[in-house]
């Protein structure tokens, strides 16, 4: 669902696209996207944009008032982390894609054999919800595999053990 909402004088102002686990196609928008990266201090009409998707993910609550403040960054942040982005409050070509898919980008495949900080993420997030048991090591073994067919299945996923774009996103959705 794109929700495109517009000023007085006929202006759009933000387009959010509302996505499930199947949608691509808000994907697909989101890579297209050209906005200018913002920050603490900025101001303007890219601003208001990013308070109303911030809004409508649940991450702001104050006024849409196009001032980018210390609440916009705690909310950036926020945001940020559900997404698995670095959590600086810049609000990035990244961080414009996620708020806009609704889901973490640019994140890899994962499967037995990967290893690394993103392998980490996920140990991490399925040991908080009680899917894994073993070490956060970064190092995607059987046990790691095991919890992600788990959560995988009681997601309604393919249980195929392999972290890709509907798992993560899945994984974005748990508290951590």
């Amino acid at each position: 669902m794109f929700t495109e909402e517009k000023t007085l004088n006929n202006q759009a102002i933000a387009v959010v696209a509302d996505t499930t686990s199947q949608s691509t196609l808000a994907v697909a928008e989101a890579s297209e996207l050209r906005k200018p990266t913002l920050k603490r201090g900025s101001t303007g009409q890219a601003v208001k944009e990013l308070q109303q998707l911030l809004f409508h993910w649940g991450y702001y609550f104050g006024a849409i008032d196009g001032i980018f403040g210390v609440y916009v960054e705690n909310a950036v942040k926020g945001y940020q982390h559900r997404v698995f982005l670095a959590e600086d409050g810049i609000v990035s070509p990244l961080t414009w894609q996620a708020l806009y898919s609704g889901a973490p980008v640019n994140m890899p495949t994962l499967m037995i054999g990967s290893s690394g900080n993103a392998v980490k993420i996920v140990q991490n997030v399925l040991k908080l919800n009680g899917y894994y048991f073993g070490f956060v090591d970064g190092y995607f073994g059987v046990m790691t595999k095991v919890a992600v067919i788990q959560f995988q299945t009681i997601k309604g996923l393919p249980a195929e053990g392999i972290v890709g774009p509907r798992t993560w996103h899945a994984l974005s959705k748990l508290p951590h």
